[in-house]
C-alpha cells in the first residue's frame, strides 16, 4: 500500500535513540546534527534534564521524539500532553492500554499546548505492545491472545481516540499499515541492521524491511549509539536505505 510518507527519503524518517548518558547522547547528536532529521529523548535523559534539552535538540535542527509514554487518568494525561507540547517536541506518546478517554485527553492537551506556543501539533502516538515483549511475557500481563490479534486491538483504540498513530514492532507494521490506512503514522522500534546485536529486542526487522511492511518511521538507537563511529554507523543504515 502507498503511503502518504512515500515521498519522503527514507533516511529522512529514521529517529535516532538517544538512549544513553547524557554527555555521550549530547556528543552523538551534536555529531549527527545535519546528517539525521530526527532524535529520540526517552525518560532517562528527559528525567535528568527536562525541556532543556528538547530546545537545545530543536536549537541544533532537529525534529524531537519525545518518548514519555503517558498512562495515568485523562485529566492527568491532558495535562502532561499540553507541557510536552509545549517544549516544542514533535511527536510525543502514550499508552493505548489507557482507554480511548485517555488518549482522546492526550489529543486535546497537545493541541492546547501547541496553541500556547504557536507552534504546530506534534504528532501523537499509542505504544501498543513493547518491542522486548514476546507471547511469553505477554501472557504473565494476563493477555492471552496472540500477539498480532493484541496490537490490532490496541491500534483500534488509537484510531478510535483521534491521535495520529502508534508504535509497534516492524512484524506487525502491514497488519497494521493495512487495517489504519495509507494517512497513520506507524513508528517502529526494534529496527536492527543485519550487522547489528538483536540487544534486548524480541520482534526486530531490518530498516528496509521495516519500511517496506509500511513503517512510516524507524527508531534505531544501540546500533548507532554503540557504533565507534556514530556519523559512519548513521551513514550505512541511511546508505541501505537509499
Amino acid at each position: 500500500m502507498l503511503t502518504a510518507f512515500d515521498g519522503q527519503p527514507r533516511a529522512d524518517r529514521v529517529i535516532v535513540a538517544l538512549d544513553c548518558e547524557a554527555d555521550k547522547a549530547i556528543s552523538i547528536a551534536y555529531q549527527l546534527a545535519g546528517r539525521a532529521k530526527w532524535v529520540k529523548i526517552g525518560m532517562t535523559l528527559f528525567y535528568a534534564y527536562g525541556t532543556d534539552l528538547v530546545k537545545m535538540l530543536k536549537a541544533r535542527g532537529y525534529q524531537v521524539f519525545l518518548d514519555l509514554k503517558f498512562h495515568d487518568i485523562p485529566h492527568q494525561v491532558l495535562g502532561a500532553a499540553r507541557s510536552a507540547a509545549e517544549t516544542g517536541a514533535d511527536m510525543i506518546t502514550m499508552q493505548t492500554v489507557g482507554g480511548v478517554p485517555m488518549m482522546e485527553a492526550a489529543q486535546k492537551g497537545a493541541a492546547e499546548g501547541a496553541a500556547n506556543i504557536g507552534g504546530e501539533v506534534p504528532v501523537t502516538l499509542g505504544i501498543t505492545v513493547l518491542t522486548s515483549m514476546d507471547q511469553e511475557t505477554l501472557a504473565e500481563t494476563g493477555v492471552t491472545r496472540p500477539m498480532q490479534s493484541q496490537v490490532l486491538a490496541l491500534a483500534d483504540l488509537a484510531q478510535r481516540s483521534g491521535i495520529s498513530g502508534v508504535v509497534a514492532s516492524p512484524q506487525e507494521a502491514a497488519d497494521l499499515r493495512a487495517v489504519l490506512g495509507p494517512d497513520a503514522f506507524i513508528v517502529t522500534p526494534g529496527v536492527r541492521p543485519t550487522w547489528a546485536a538483536k540487544g534486548d529486542q524480541s520482534r526486530v526487522a531490518t530498516p528496509a524491511d521495516a519500511f517496506d511492511a509500511g513503517a512510516s518511521h524507524i527508531v534505531v538507537g544501540r546500533p548507532i549509539t554503540d557504533a565507534d563511529d556514530p556519523i559512519a554507523a548513521f551513514e550505512a543504515i541511511a546508505g541501505e536505505l537509499s
